[in-house]
This record gives structure tokens, C-alpha cells and sequence, in this order.
């Protein structure tokens, strides 16, 4: 079953934002210049950790992982220009 998760960090070092940028773009959308909502199935998570970790560097930066459940993920409030990312939904032909 997919997470919904939204992850925040804080990295010291350009390039090394610059790839967890790439990595959580590639599981969801950026909402703000440090944030992200990201969807991943259980293991798709413990990958993305596993990758995470090996760029940030633990002494200097921070990231954080935080699982919405539906309920909560339907209660959520946008002003501004802030606007949930609408699920794009892709279709491949094999």
C-alpha cells in the first residue's frame, strides 16, 4: 500500500541538496523550495532512506520523514498560493 509522506530537510553543503533534491523528486513533488510530498510503497520508503542517507551528512543536515495517514491528508489546509499536487496518474505501454 502507498505512503503519503512528506519529507523536509535543511542540507548545509549545494551539492549535496542538490542530489537529495533529484532523489525525492523522482518519489514526488516539491511544495516549497525545501519540502516534498512524496507516495512510496513500504519498500520503496526503506530504499529511499537507505539512499538518503548516504548523501546527507548526519552531522551537519537534517531530514525529515513524515507519514500522513488519509484522514489526515484529506484535513489539509492550503492558503495561498500553496495548492496540493494533484495525482497524475501514467499509463506505459510494454
Amino acid at each position: 500500500m502507498a505512503l503519503t509522506l512528506i519529507a523536509a530537510y535543511d542540507v548545509a553543503d549545494d551539492m549535496r541538496r542538490a542530489r537529495l533534491a533529484a532523489l525525492l523528486q523522482t518519489y514526488g513533488d516539491r511544495v516549497q523550495q525545501s519540502v516534498f510530498i512524496l507516495e512510496a510503497d513500504s519498500d520503496s520508503f526503506s530504499e529511499l532512506q537507505a539512499s538518503a542517507t548516504k548523501i546527507i551528512d548526519a552531522e551537519d543536515d537534517s531530514l525529515w520523514f513524515l507519514r500522513q495517514c488519509a484522514h489526515c491528508w484529506e484535513q489539509a489546509v492550503c492558503l495561498g498560493q500553496a495548492q496540493a499536487p494533484s495525482r497524475v496518474l501514467y499509463w506505459a505501454v510494454l
